[in-house]
């Protein structure tokens, strides 16, 4: 792989585009979006521009690409954000243009289905950014959280090292985005305990690579946008879940089909996101997530066991489907030091 490049920032008074790679949900939910665009604009500084596909339901593959292109091939644009993510991003990366991309570099800033385009930049030498969005973390009802904003403020117009906060408190249920009265307060939370380490007694210091879990599933299905495993020799792995709330033995099996590939040991390092326990339609009370979340820690630690009983975990990093949501960089440098518990990134 080639040496990453870290993409030029912008600045405070820059446009920046906002895209809909996956799926044109702002066109559904006005309300998240139009709440994000403001605090992109009125707290951060930045000119959102918009593409023909980002508040479109149902647009090709093709016309996705198309919108990716423009925004990456425009000078004017200096970084590109996504609205939200979706479910058939794979579908779009066969008809992207690796060599324009890399002509090109933008700052990148998505999660979820965004993985997919992650990765793809990751292989072409390209560092994204794991978070950001402007329809969840832009668009949180009440107030933006404070650790996500300023993750994503550093994130956006920073180059260099920052030092990963633990949550004190974090929240897990959402409010319906087609009721306004959702937007009056800030979400409810629920004290969070910290980070918890498995094999921290080293410091590893690494490139990252990961993402969605079931996304990450999906592309070593397709075999798409995943090098030869010895390519990630050293790499820090990173994984998250989403609100589609895979078993734990959904996750234990796709870990364990990432070990029979030999993946798994090649990474020293496993950055595990807080699993999300709660959606709509699987409305989870407190102890039952508790149990969800346990149950996950339980399932990757038996993979681990099994295929990499030397990588070093931490778990309930607030990373990917998490209020707070801490921004990964995507091959870019991340630190895990086990021996003094703190987590350093690279943006």
């Amino acid at each position: 792989m080639e040496i990453p490049l870290y993409p030029a920032k912008p600045r405070p008074g820059d446009r920046i585009a906002v895209l809909s790679p996956s799926s044109g949900l702002p066109g559904v939910f006005p309300l998240p979006y139009e709440l994000g665009l403001r605090r992109l604009q009125d707290d951060f500084g930045l000119k959102a521009v918009e593409y023909p596909t980002t508040r479109t339901m149902g647009t090709t593959p093709e016309a996705r690409a198309a919108d990716i292109h423009a925004a990456f091939a425009d000078p004017d644009i200096k970084a590109v954000i996504t609205s939200i993510g979706g479910e058939d991003q794979l579908t779009v990366l066969p008809h992207l243009d690796r060599d324009l991309l890399r002509a090109h570099p933008k700052p990148f800033f998505g999660y979820s289905d965004n993985t997919n385009l992650l990765l793809f930049l990751r292989n072409a030498g390209i560092v994204g950014y794991h978070g950001g969005s402007v329809m969840v973390g832009l668009g949180r009802p009440g107030a933006l959280n404070p650790l996500t904003e300023a993750s994503l403020r550093a994130a956006l117009f920073t180059s260099g090292e920052y030092e990963l906060t633990p949550a004190g408190a974090f929240g897990d249920v959402d409010g319906r985005w087609e009721d306004p009265r959702t937007f009056d307060a800030e979400p409810e939370t629920e004290p969070a305990g910290g980070w918890i380490w498995h094999n921290g007694d080293r410091v590893v210091d690494g490139i990252s690579w990961g993402g969605n879990l079931e996304i990450i599933s999906w592309l070593l299905m397709a075999d798409r946008a995943v090098l030869p495993v010895e390519s990630y020799a050293g790499n820090v792995l990173f994984l998250e879940t989403s609100e589609d709330m895979p078993r734990a033995e959904d996750v234990y099996w796709i870990l364990r089909g990432m070990g029979e590939r030999g993946l798994l040991r090649q990474f020293p390092a496993l950055l595990m996101g807080r699993a999300k326990a709660w959606s709509f339609e699987n409305p989870l009370g407190p102890r039952e997530r508790d149990l969800y979340r346990r149950r996950q820690r339980e399932a990757v630690l038996r993979a681990l066991g099994q295929y990499a009983p030397d990588t070093m975990a931490v778990f309930d990093v607030d990373l990917g489907h998490t209020d707070p949501q801490l921004v990964v960089p995507v091959g870019g440098r991340v630190r895990v030091d086990g021996l003094t518990r703190r987590i350093t990134v690279t943006y």
